[in-house]
């Protein structure tokens, strides 16, 4: 990477760059190593596919590897760092990964699995040195430190989602993730041109779509403070160390933030947060009020999936306005809801939530037709397998899963709706409202609660 290229001005140069809980890097220390860690990449043996599977909890390294595959013209292949060996093996085998990478946390299992799958190479960052492993630190240092090459494509990461077969199926970060971007350099240009270099931190794991790409940018030269395992008080004080102005979470971390005792929370300065970006899952409406009263209005909801990426997006204002609605759609989606009969419904009508990609792209599961095609009621027309309903301004309201509904008595009863009205009890943490079966109804909602306190449970 050039400073040049990331838009860093030399006046930053000794600026925080990248960060986890054991390292610091400024734009210039960090520069160098990208670019080493890039040609490194380069180098490996690869044959039609150009992939390397990252399998390590977050750090700075894994950062750097990400980074370093986008300069490269690689396709990284995040997978959790939860799976078994044999589990990953599989992922690492369909992928046709050429190398592994991996963190003293998953170097044991990395092994295993990239034996199981046949892949030869396996890198580690970190680890005790041991058979069969390449030391991270001395592989990347025996690299050149020129600048790669900026006229090499960016390829998309290779992301995998469940299949229909128990496997895991493959699918491509959507085409616009990489926007009007043949090159590296025009890459840079445009995410430089939506961005802006405040600093930002990573508190999700980086095998998700939306901790990644806000990883992604620290090519275009924002400052990124890792965070390895969440701790609520531990994230407000990393912004208000660093003036942090953006990050990515889900409902779990803004629940956990809001569990911290007031005097706590009124410790911290979180004045310098801009933009404060949810998604992943539903969020229950009186958390979300919380942290807009808390955080002020700089909430945003991106909704979509793995598949798809962003599909619609609201921000805190409009979401005031209209509670509950995951917004509208984003270029090129088009919002539409079709009921049981295959038709198109009106505004205010239930059914299941399709989005119409007006590239023709649609969604695509790598190696699963019949799930592609399953997701799909015409070319570029498809379904997260949802319901809900749009108001009169195309806004988005989702009421449940399509395989979460109950029907109880021939009438259909969409658990999202009681858990939003369950879980504002002060003594409920969690709740899940699942079906059961009945004799005389068919089937009945049952609540599954988690208690704040379980010696005092809610009745």
């Amino acid at each position: 990477m050039s400073l040049t290229v990331a838009g860093v001005d030399p006046s930053r140069r000794h600026e925080l760059a990248l960060a986890d809980e054991r390292v610091e890097y400024s734009w210039a220390e960090l520069d160098p190593l990208l670019n080493r860690a890039a040609n490194a990449l380069a180098a490996l043996p690869f044959g039609e596919d150009r992939r390397v599977a990252v399998f390590a909890p977050n750090s700075a390294e894994a950062v750097i590897a990400y980074v370093a595959c986008l300069e490269a013209g690689i396709s990284s292949v995040p997978v959790s760092f939860h799976l078994t060996p044999g589990e990953a093996a599989y992922i690492f085998e369909d992928s046709g990964a050429v190398a592994i990478l991996v963190g003293p946390e998953t170097a044991e299992a990395g092994l295993a699995a990239a034996k199981e799958a046949g892949v030869g190479t396996v890198i580690g960052w970190r680890c005790e040195p041991r058979e069969g492993l390449i030391a991270w630190e001395d592989w990347v240092a025996a690299a050149s430190d020129a600048e790669p090459p900026s006229d090499r494509a960016p390829l998309p990461h290779l992301h995998y989602t469940s299949g229909t077969t128990g496997r895991p199926k493959a699918t491509e970060t959507p085409p616009q993730y990489f926007p009007h971007a043949e090159t590296v350099a025009e890459l840079a240009d445009v995410l430089r041109s939506r961005l802006t270099p405040s600093p930002a931190i990573v508190v999700g794991p980086l095998y998700h779509t939306g901790p990644l790409g806000q990883a992604r940018n620290v090519f275009i030269g924002v400052a990124l403070i890792v965070v390895e395992h969440f701790d609520a008080e531990k994230v407000l004080a990393l912004i208000e160390r660093h003036r942090v102005a953006g990050s990515v979470m889900v409902p779990t971390h803004f629940q956990r933030l809001l569990a911290l005792p007031e005097e706590v929370r009124a410790r911290y300065d979180i004045s310098s947060v801009e933009r404060l970006a949810h998604t992943g899952a539903a969020c229950p409406r009186s958390v979300k009020q919380a942290m807009i009263e808390w955080f002020g209005p700089v909430l945003v909801e991106a909704y979509g999936g793995t598949e798809a990426g962003t599909t619609t997006f609201i921000t805190s204002q409009e979401w005031l306005e209209r509670p509950g609605s995951v917004g509208k759609a984003l270029p090129p989606f088009q919002t539409v809801i079709i009921g049981d009969d295959g038709e198109e419904l009106p505004a205010g009508s239930v059914g299941q939530v399709y989005f119409r990609d007006t590239s023709g792209h649609g969604i695509v599961y790598r190696g699963d037709p019949e799930k592609t095609a399953a997701a799909h009621i015409a070319p570029g027309v498809f379904t997260l397998g949802e319901m809900g309903y749009v108001d009169d301004d195309g806004y988005l309201f989702i009421t449940d899963r399509v395989s979460d509904m109950i029907v109880s008595g021939g009438v259909n009863i969409y658990p999202a709706e009681a858990e939003q009205v369950l879980i504002r009890h002060p003594k409920v943490a969690d709740i899940a409202v699942v079906g059961a079966p009945n004799a005389e109804m068919g089937e009945e909602a049952r609540a599954l609660v988690i208690p704040v306190d379980p010696a005092d449970p809610p009745t």
